[in-house]
């Protein structure tokens, strides 16, 4: 299958506990916003010098698959709807201070399709919704709003992003930074290693695991932090680490 026939998105229903949404965010989105002269592909660009970024008709997922997933969110029974897609969807802003700087090839290069999603699942009660993503090289937990730059947004849902096996990534000095400009943003770590989540009906609990060293196979892992999503109550919140 070629192009849109070759479909991976789907939902899969784990009894009435949890239904996974698994997205397909790379063949039906709109083109990376202001790309390089003469190249394609991604950028971190600030958002004042593109004003593409605020195109409501651009979208990650493509229109058709927006609806089907905030539809599925809103009618699914399960207790727990868990959306699980390629990367980081909270913002990441690279900038200190006034402004805003962003990498175009996740979510950021899409924020008027991230918040017309939040939007959905907080004006629709979705609820119990948790996202989880990779490919940005670092544990990463969030709370998701429509409006990050409205501390009274209401958290929408919640994510946790797990970090890269053996790929390097940014250092502990720059997730800082980043942390402090992004006070959404619950815990970022750029250890090496693996996420672990347990699922029940009163919370869903996930471990960040990470190993001593890439260079042995044997090396030994242990949890580096812990967060629970509670019930009815959206937003990850920290307790105590248990191997």
């Amino acid at each position: 299958p070629q192009g849109p026939d070759g479909r991976i998105l789907t939902r899969l229903p784990w009894g009435d506990l949890a239904e996974f949404f698994v997205l397909d965010d790379r063949q039906y989105r709109s083109p990376p916003a202001c790309p390089k002269r003469g190249r394609g592909g991604s950028v971190t660009v600030d958002a004042d010098r593109c004003p593409a970024l605020d195109d409501p008709g651009r979208s990650l997922l493509g229109r058709d698959q927006e609806a089907w997933l905030l539809d599925g969110l809103a009618t699914s029974t399960a207790r727990w709807k868990i959306v699980a897609q390629q990367t980081l969807m909270a913002r990441r802003d690279f900038k200190a201070g006034p402004g805003l700087r962003v990498w175009t090839d996740g979510w950021d290069g899409y924020p008027e399709a991230r918040r017309r999603l939040l939007a959905g699942i907080a004006e629709r009660r979705c609820g119990n919704v948790i996202v989880i993503g990779g490919d940005v090289h670092m544990f990463a937990v969030a709370d998701l709003r429509p409006d990050f730059d409205d501390p009274a947004s209401a958290v929408a849902a919640s994510e946790f992003v797990t970090t890269s096996v053996t790929s390097q990534g940014a250092s502990q000095r720059q997730m800082e930074g980043w942390l402090a400009e992004n006070p959404h943003l619950k815990y970022l770590g750029p250890q090496r290693g693996y996420a672990r989540m347990d699922v029940s009906a009163g919370q869903a609990r996930t471990d960040l695991r990470a190993v001593s060293t890439i260079t042995e196979p044997a090396a030994a892992a242990k949890t580096v932090a812990s967060f629970v999503v509670d019930d009815g109550k959206p937003g990850p919140r920290r307790v105590p680490e248990v191997d």
